[in-house]
């Protein structure tokens, strides 16, 4: 699909993603994660699309799952897809969503017992996490200014409080509601930004991203970035086949900063 969608997609958009919200739980639902170093978590996984440079048509969707707390590489799962659905501002997991569906469907069938925790993007948390009914987590690099958020002079000075790894504050959107988190990892000034995507409270959240980072970036999103964009170097090398079904990000930044 070129240029924007039809008001009737969009309409249909608003109506199903509504409905999706409604399915959210917002709190811990698992044993795990009533304990401080969640003993008992095995595995968590993370999901990327990454998009061919110069071709918002074309992707690799990604999933890995690693061990926990150790953070190795357990399973990959790379395929090139076609992406159909244009991006539209509020809209993005219509547009990415299936695939990663389709993905841990895949690792279902696969590897049973891998069920894990997972983590993916800001915009797509939510609505992964209750299509695939497993505790989700969202990340981004960049904030994503809804509800009164915004880049602006007073969140520079709430990033510059940041001191210490670990430190966090609240994104207040101008509703009142506490949308996500800020939260310094590692030894980067750049913050993350955390939000609740399914089963999973937001200090939860906060906690277990904290402990998946190495770098700025948690680990599993990390080397499912990394892993796509291997895939795609390695498939620009011959002819590309890609699935069509279903569902542009905003350019990905470095893996790590």
């Amino acid at each position: 699909m070129t240029g924007p969608p039809p008001a009737a997609i969009l309409s249909r958009w608003a109506r199903e993603q509504a409905r999706l919200k409604g399915g959210v739980v917002r709190e811990d639902t698992e044993e795990w994660q009533k304990e401080p170093s969640f003993a008992g978590l095995e595995r968590v996984g993370g999901v990327d699309l990454s998009y061919i440079k110069g071709d918002d048509s074309r992707a690799c969707a990604s999933l890995v799952v690693l061990s926990y707390p150790g953070l190795e590489v357990l399973y990959e799962d790379c395929r090139m897809v076609a992406v159909s659905a244009p991006y539209v501002a509020g809209f993005l997991a219509f547009r990415e969503v299936p695939f990663l569906v389709e993905a841990v469907q895949r690792l279902q069938q696969e590897e049973p017992s891998y069920s894990a925790l997972l983590l993916t993007g800001f915009g797509v948390a939510c609505h992964l996490g209750v299509l695939t009914d497993l505790p989700c987590i969202g990340v981004a690099k960049n904030l994503l200014q809804v509800d009164g958020l915004a880049r602006d002079e007073l969140h520079r000075e709430q990033i510059r409080s940041l001191q210490r790894e670990g430190d966090t504050f609240p994104l207040t959107g101008t509703s009142g509601s506490v949308l996500g988190m800020a939260l310094r990892s590692c030894n980067s000034s750049k913050p993350l930004y955390i939000s609740v995507g399914h089963r999973v409270c937001l200090e939860t959240a906060v906690r277990l991203v904290q402990s998946c980072c190495r770098y700025r970036i948690p680990e599993p999103i990390r080397q499912a970035d990394i892993r796509s964009r291997e895939y795609i170097r390695k498939q620009m090398c011959s002819p590309v086949k890609v699935p069509s079904s279903g569902p542009e990000r905003e350019e990905k930044a470095e893996v790590d900063d």
